[in-house]
């Protein structure tokens, strides 16, 4: 059985970040440094475990600034998880690993590849946004009223987004038939990531959707591991063609869309793309 040590890591700038770590599996180990959704804490996500042990993959995740046990990082921007994973990777005694990322943490996933050069692998990025900037896509177009309305406070900056949170009912986040079934099932683990990233209060989800609807600060098109774009074709919180925008501009992306799955949904195609890793 899969367990995890979580561990406190401390930053150049003072600051610390808390990861978690499913353990050495030996000399022929892969890698996989885990970037979670919005609002979640960076546990791995536990129903890809069997899978992944049968791919004896080790997985690194980790809380991004100010949730969980990680401490706030004000203005952070995509870009800058690279220089966090860099820091994790490096107390750890690890040198080269493969990202994936699911929603929100696509994008962050993509910026390791980006920025840290052959220190990444490969890149799974499940359900992604793409850049807010992003030319000649209509960026919220396919995209749920719930989820549109949250980024486009984002949008309108930081105080904007403070009066939505402090306002907003709970709502649909835009889950289709089949990601209410999931989350019923196996993905009903969500829960555990869920409900302690709220403990901490709406800033550090606050920072996320600030960070989604401003520059990356990399280009995507720059990056030479290999990618795959995996996203479902029901899915309205991060619409499909976001996932198309970005492998219309990538030499190195492979685009996997599943017609009838939505945002987490989606997750159920994760064992065979965990196996392209």
């Amino acid at each position: 059985m899969t367990s995890l040590r979580s561990t406190d890591v401390r930053l150049p700038d003072g600051r610390t970040l808390r990861a978690h770590d499913t353990g050495p599996r030996g000399a022929d180990e892969l890698v996989v440094i885990w970037h979670h959704g919005t609002p979640n804490i960076g546990l791995p996500p536990e129903p890809l475990f069997a899978a992944s042990d049968a791919l004896n993959i080790r997985w690194i995740g980790y809380d991004r600034p100010g949730y969980g046990g990680s401490d706030p990082r004000p203005g952070r921007s995509i870009g800058s998880a690279a220089g966090d994973v860099a820091a994790i990777a490096d107390a750890l005694g690890i040198e080269r690993f493969a990202v994936v990322g699911h929603s929100g943490g696509s994008p962050h996933a993509l910026a390791c590849a980006a920025l840290l050069g052959e220190r990444v692998s490969a890149v799974l990025a499940v359900a992604t946004l793409a850049p807010f900037d992003a030319d000649g896509l209509d960026w919220f177009a396919g995209m749920g009223p719930a989820g549109q309305a949250t980024l486009r406070a984002a949008a309108s900056g930081r105080e904007a987004k403070e009066a939505h949170e402090a306002t907003a009912t709970e709502t649909d986040p835009g889950f289709v038939d089949a990601d209410h079934a999931a989350l019923e099932g196996a993905w009903s683990w969500f829960m555990t990531v869920v409900r302690p990233a709220l403990e901490r209060g709406p800033a550090p989800l606050i920072d996320d959707d600030l960070a989604y609807v401003a520059p990356w600060e990399f280009d995507p098109s720059t990056i030479v591991a290999p990618v795959m774009l995996l996203h479902g074709g029901l899915d309205l919180i991060a619409p499909v063609a976001h996932a198309e925008w970005l492998a219309a501009r990538m030499p190195s992306a492979t685009l996997r869309i599943v017609p009838e799955a939505g945002h987490i949904s989606i997750l159920e195609s994760a064992p065979d793309a965990l196996a392209w890793l």
